[in-house]
């Protein structure tokens, strides 16, 4: 397919990119911490981390890494913790030692961290105690044997890291009890590391930096390989898109996604990293009057997040007030944003809610809307630079402009493939690099891309394809509705009928209302015939609605 959206591209974005940039993130850390010395980097729970600090306290780390625990290259390294300082020093640590960042969720059940451990082969990992209960049942199932343990207030300054870890502890107790053997506290490992010579481990872009989990299209969690060369070549690709509306050394980033997800790596850690910009770490984002608090204390510039996180703040008290002057970017990726979240994020801030595409296989961005974007366009953006983008029928026939199909990517950023797993590789990359993504979307004549919806979320009604985003899209205008989610439930006549789950904003909202409404604003076939009112949704840990949750909930109701 031509590459019909470059007359669309933004002033001064480039076709492709330069691919031969940097050799490693540790050269991007290196370059930033150069350039950018005295400003801060990274801002937690009321301190700052300057780019000299962090560039001391990873090189520490790392040579705690080579060092005392005697990691050779490519040893696979995980680190289990939410958005807290010791994140980025631990992680571009284990990068300049020349090792393989594992990132884990921190709400992992045993079951899932050893499932993911084991699958890595990690022999080390970095966990805030607050989650060494987990990692204490399953460790004799693992090949973990150098456990670095730090807890939320470690970099946080004296006096104030002793009564913050102290509170947690035994004020608040949040660290349920644990016993592993021969744990190193991160504050030690950093002090040892720093009595010791380093030097930067050789890297290339083919060397792995990442094993990031994810579901992908099919089952089980499946570790993405993403080279130095895959992530730099996405920074490069999503830093040139916005480089007429950033500025070096000046913005100041949200950082409520956790950095161990893929999209807030990259969008928040590694680009502001490289633009010496600050990265304020929202510890617990679900505190929603407590976030808003701590957006007033910042004169934030850019923000990241997932529909329903844009959604929450709308809806919690004060955040109207703030001072949105600053703003300059809103990013939404992660799941759909709907609409009414969109439009009524505009009409807050007055700055347009920009929504891109991206998937763990892909480091992960693909698609973004242009920066300059007046308002709302129901698009996930235009291919960035050096990607390509084509909609394949389920044979791989390449579909014409407008139809829809399985929307598959190729580019730099492509993943190398799920680590130690061909099969599930052959699935969804073909030998001449292209990445089935497993997301339904069309390509219109201004090459804007636009989702239709996961593959498998896909409702078939009476022979019909029911797409649950139009659904959702229509349903969250309604104005007693607070989130909704849409999915298929079983129907002897039809095959599967739209079933509607809803957290009502108004709590006088009925059954019958919401079926009018869609009645009024959806064609016959895709009118709910079930509506369920909940007090919440199930999420991932970075606020996706789960309708696989919801399917299973509904498939249990159906066999009892």
């Amino acid at each position: 397919m031509d590459k019909i959206w470059l007359k669309n591209y933004p002033d001064g974005v480039p076709a492709e990119i330069k691919l031969d940039a940097y050799e490693s993130l540790s050269d991007v850390l290196a370059e930033a911490c150069d350039k950018f010395h005295d400003r801060p980097a990274f801002a937690n729970l009321g301190k700052q981390l300057t780019y000299a600090e962090l560039d001391r306290k990873s090189r520490d780390f790392a040579s705690f890494l080579v060092n005392v625990a005697e990691l050779n290259k490519g040893d696979r390294v995980a680190v289990m913790m939410p958005n807290l300082l010791q994140y980025p020093v631990a992680v571009f640590g284990i990068l300049r030692a020349g090792l393989v960042v594992v990132n884990i969720n921190p709400m992992y059940t045993g079951r899932e961290l050893m499932e993911e451990l084991q699958d890595a082969g990690a022999t080390s990992i970095v966990i805030l105690e607050n989650f060494a209960h987990t990692l204490e049942s399953v460790l004799g199932q693992t090949a973990v044997t150098h456990i670095i343990t730090t807890q939320v207030g470690d970099l946080l300054g004296f006096p104030k890291s002793l009564a913050v870890n102290l509170a947690l502890k035994y004020v608040k107790k949040m660290v349920p009890e644990w016993h592993l053997p021969r744990p190193v506290s991160f504050p030690r490992a950093l002090a040892e590391g720093a009595r010791r010579s380093f030097r930067e481990a050789p890297l290339t872009r083919d060397d792995l930096a990442f094993l990031q989990y994810t579901g992908g299209t099919t089952g089980r969690a499946k570790g993405a390989m993403l080279t130095h060369g895959n992530m730099i070549a996405n920074l490069e690709q999503a830093s040139t898109w916005v480089h007429e509306l950033l500025e070096e050394g000046q913005e100041t980033v949200i950082t409520a996604l956790p950095l161990y997800h893929i999209f807030s790596l990259l969008a928040n850690c590694l680009m502001f990293v490289k633009l010496g910009g600050l990265s304020v770490l929202i510890t617990n984002p679900r505190d929603m009057p407590g976030f808003v608090k701590e957006l007033g204390n910042w004169r934030f510039t850019a923000i990241t997040g997932v529909n329903t996180l844009f959604n929450g703040l709308l809806h919690t008290p004060g955040f109207e007030n703030l001072d949105f002057v600053p703003l300059k970017l809103s990013l939404g990726g992660g799941a759909a944003v709907q609409r009414a979240v969109a439009e009524r994020w505009q009409k807050t801030t007055d700055t347009p809610l920009i929504e891109a595409y991206g998937l763990t296989e892909a480091s992960p961005a693909v698609c973004i809307n242009r920066p300059d974007l007046a308002t709302y366009n129901g698009s996930v953006g235009l291919p960035i630079p050096s990607t390509e983008v084509s909609i394949r029928d389920d044979d791989g026939n390449e579909l014409p402009l407008g139809e829809t199909g399985e929307l598959t990517v190729r580019g730099p950023q492509v993943m190398r493939g799920y680590w130690r797993n061909p099969n599930e590789t052959a699935m969804v990359l073909s030998e001449d690099g292209w990445l089935r993504t497993g997301d339904m979307a069309t390509i219109d004549a201004e090459g804007y891309v636009r989702l239709v919806d996961r593959k498998k979320d896909m409702i078939l009604v009476s022979g019909f394809n029911v797409y649950p985003n139009e659904i959702e899209d229509v349903v969250a205008a309604m104005p007693g509705v607070r989130e909704v989610a849409a999915i298929g439930a079983p129907d002897e006549h039809s095959g599967e009928v739209v079933k509607l789950v809803i957290v009502k904003r108004d709590p006088s909202l009925t059954v019958e209302q919401v079926k009018k409404y869609c009645r009024d604003k959806l064609t016959g076939y895709k009118h709910p015939k079930y509506v369920e009112f909940r007090d919440e949704l199930p999420k991932s840990n970075v606020g996706k609605i789960l309708r696989r949750a919801l399917r299973e909930d509904e498939d249990k109701k159906n066999a009892a």
